[in-house]
């Protein structure tokens, strides 16, 4: 195998370990809010979805982009045999973490009535929102400790701590939901609206299983990294390096690597909020009741953005484990490699892409049935409609991580700012031309996203001259989606009408989906040797083809 197979092969396992992770992560998250769900209902998702809009805008602007950055200048210095600045780099990303993670965690305790009733109209938000505040900081540190591991190109550390976040914020978030609900219940009592107040501490009950997950990954990372100093230390020894960096430039670095991935991060994912703002506020305009306007959001922050959600995140895994891979390859100079490494990669999320856009737009209602006992027709076409967020998403989510990769960090801000601008007139069009209501919201990310695809997929191939292959990352994608699309209603509709069940039907459906996908992409030739032995586990999905003379 070559030296650039090598490489291909050796960034996307660990990307694919991260989507693994990732993946089971969301599907916990997505079973936990079954009950949670059941739990506070719709309008307590209102607050809860409200909460989590303004700490994830702040997680944004004072923690995401550290991992990132991290990880990019940790992998640079790796690059280059410098052992020891890399470890002098997590010492003072680790006090710039504590700085900024700690600032804004008592920006937010402070001002928590603030953001929920004047921004966003949501006043009693603000207790959710108020427990999620010390969350802030613990994120930041846990992110530093991420990007070190990503640059040391390990994403095992990462997705482990995932995985163990996600478990006890599982378990935490339902109990204290329930526990709380009661609690807001009986103060409801007290000041007259013990619906409203009950879910609102059910709320907030939901996001302390947030605040205990965060403190149980930065622990497990901690632990990691007590384990890993001892061999990190012998690279140290080995160091020759002479030039030592200051602190003072290390801070530097950090920041003017972090300012331009702020920017592109912030940008990219403060629609959300906006959409947020317009759409509740001009919606009571228009003279919907704040019932239905609550309840809507509620459908679409709790509901709907938490099942596209999971594919998607396996496009932020693999442009996780891209940027470090990229930058070793591009400041060496081999740019054969990293053309190989963005092709393989956006062939990657494309053949993962297309079935779940598909796939969620064929199931719609009844994953919204299974997973939220949910059977308003509202709900499951917003899931249809907004499906083929998950493929411009997926595809726009990778592209900002392949050019911060290739070191063009300012390309995914002015593209987000111009995306960013067109979506909010887009929005408002929807709404007042058209009247979409909660459907303007879903179309105007959909916008946003595909706006995003064609500006970062031109900056790709003009600083890279990547050309990808269209067939093979597109067409045929498409066409075994769209082959499986048909196998997942017809089995669905035979086992739902024969057998009355539901749960039944959409759980063997997406089965039979995946086995259909698996089987039309191999003989199609969608799918070949090399890629499958470059996944966890894929000489088992090699010798399974080989016996059903599927390879090529």
């Amino acid at each position: 195998m070559s030296r650039a197979k090598k490489s291909d092969a050796n960034f996307l396992m660990q990307g694919s370990l991260l989507a693994i992770a990732s993946i089971i992560s969301r599907i916990i998250g997505l079973v936990y809010r079954l009950p949670l769900t059941a739990i506070i209902g719709k309008e307590g998702n209102n607050y809860y979805g409200t909460a989590f809009e303004i700490y994830n805008l702040i997680l944004l602007i004072s923690s995401y982009s550290i991992p990132l950055a991290v990880s990019k200048l940790v992998a640079t210095r790796m690059a280059q045999g410098q052992a020891k600045n890399a470890w002098k780099f997590l010492k003072g990303s680790l006090i710039f973490a504590s700085i900024s993670g700690g600032t804004f965690a008592l920006i937010v305790w402070f001002e928590a009535d603030f953001f929920t009733a004047k921004l966003l109209a949501t006043p009693l938000a603000s207790i959710a929102l108020k427990v999620l505040a010390p969350v802030i900081f613990l994120v930041a540190i846990a992110g530093v400790l991420r990007g070190f591991f990503q640059g040391l190109n390990s994403m095992m550390p990462t997705a482990l701590s995932q995985i163990a976040e996600q478990i006890v914020n599982a378990i935490v978030s339902v109990i204290a939901a329930y526990l709380l609900y009661q609690y807001g219940a009986r103060v409801g009592a007290v000041l007259g609206d013990s619906k409203e107040y009950a879910a609102a501490w059910g709320a907030a009950g939901g996001t302390l299983g947030t605040a205990l997950g965060a403190c149980t990954s930065l622990a497990f990372l901690i632990f990691v990294l007590v384990l890993y100093r001892r061999r990190f230390r012998k690279k140290m020894r080995r160091d020759r390096t002479t030039s030592m960096d200051s602190y003072g430039s290390i801070m530097w670095l950090l920041f003017s690597t972090i300012v331009p991935v702020l920017l592109s991060t912030t940008l990219y994912n403060i629609s959300s909020i906006i959409d947020q703002s317009i759409f509740k506020n001009f919606a009571l305009f228009q003279g919907y009741k704040q019932h239905s306007v609550d309840v809507w959001w509620g459908v679409y922050s709790g509901q709907y953005r938490v099942i596209i959600n999971v594919p998607i995140s396996i496009a932020s895994s693999m442009a996780s484990s891209s940027v470090p891979a990229l930058i070793t390859s591009y400041k060496s100079g081999d740019m054969s490699d990293v053309r190989s490494k963005i092709h393989a990669a956006t062939r990657f999320i494309m053949v993962i892409a297309f079935p779940c856009t598909i796939g969620i737009f064929v199931l719609a209602g009844p994953i919204q049935r299974l997973l939220f006992s949910d059977a308003d027709p509202t709900s499951a076409y917003m899931l249809m409609v907004g499906a083929i967020s998950v493929l411009f998403y997926s595809l726009s989510t990778l592209s900002n991580g392949l050019l911060q990769g290739i070191d063009r960090l300012k390309i995914p801000v002015k593209n987000a700012a111009i995306a960013l601008v067109l979506q909010a007139g887009f929005l408002l069009g929807a709404m007042q031309f058209f009247r979409l209501n909660i459907y303007a919201v879903i179309l105007a990310n959909a916008f946003y996203a595909f706006l995003m695809c064609l500006l970062n997929g031109r900056a790709v191939v003009k600083y890279s001259g990547t050309h990808q292959d269209v067939k093979s990352t597109f067409i045929i994608p498409l066409l075994g989606s769209v082959i499986m699309g048909i196998a997942v209603y017809l089995v669905y509709i035979v086992i739902d009408r024969g057998l009355g069940s539901n749960a039944l039907g959409t759980l063997v459906s997406i089965i039979a989906g995946i086995i259909v996908y698996f089987f039309v992409m191999l003989s199609l030739g969608g799918i070949t040797r090399a890629e499958l032995g470059r996944i966890p586990h894929g000489d088992r999905l090699i010798a399974l083809a080989e016996r059903m003379h599927l390879l090529r």
